[in-house]
């Protein structure tokens, strides 16, 4: 967690183009993660070690929560969700490396992933109930209620984004203006509020993501059945 300034400033100037610390942070999280992944996954075993152990339990429990809330589109909606959550947490808690700050307190980074589950939304639907099926619930049951779902669809994706850019970014101020007052006499709780909070937002904005996935979805298999 760095001291200094709570600004968003290039760290290399590509012409128009700025490159700043949350672009660079952001693909060294993705770097790390696909790396991991890839070392943890080579030499699989019928018996675990600890590690094997782990990452199962870590994916089972995202499983689980999946399959709760999108029973029979678990498995499709699995590797997009799940890989959010896993980047979301790192990320947010990048921020407790000296020197540096979390990609999430910055907007345009919130403001990309708000995008992604705006795509993905209509991307699983899509995918799994054709164009025609899918545009259809915007104009039912009456086509007057189409403005309301196109608003609704813009609102639901910037609330998305504003929440988790307001919040870490508010977590971070709170702790430069704690350090600067107290210096580090208080570590320890600021550390752990870090640690929470980061977690709990990761969490809550996973599953908002999950839950307008799946409520794209299940509206269309519920107008089929009924």
């Amino acid at each position: 967690m760095s001291e200094g300034n709570l600004q968003i400033e290039p760290l290399i100037q590509l012409g128009p183009i700025g490159i700043t610390d949350t672009v660079v942070i952001t693909w060294v999280i993705m770097a790390f993660i696909g790396l991991f992944a890839w070392l943890a996954t080579r030499q699989l075993q019928d018996q675990p070690g600890t590690l094997q152990t782990a990452l199962e339990g870590i994916v089972t429990t995202i499983g689980d929560a999946i399959e709760e809330v999108a029973p029979q589109q678990g498995r499709q909606i699995m590797p997009f969700v799940g890989s959010l959550w896993i980047f979301l947490v790192i990320a947010n808690l990048s921020g407790l490396i000296p020197g540096a700050h979390s990609p999430t307190r910055d907007l345009s980074a919130t403001a990309a992933l708000a995008f992604l589950v705006f795509l993905s939304t209509h991307w699983y639907g899509i995918r799994l109930q054709g164009w025609k099926r899918y545009l259809h619930h915007y104009v039912t049951p009456s086509p007057i209620l189409l403005p309301f779902h196109l608003v609704s669809e813009v609102t639901r994706t910037l609330a998305l984004a504003v929440r988790l850019f307001g919040n870490i970014m508010s977590l971070e101020m709170a702790a430069l203006l704690i350090l600067l007052v107290a210096g580090f006499l208080a570590p320890v709780p600021i550390l752990m509020l870090h640690i929470i909070e980061a977690l709990v937002q990761a969490y809550i904005f996973g599953m908002l993501a999950l839950i307008y996935i799946a409520g794209g979805i299940q509206s269309q298999q519920l107008r089929q059945h009924a």
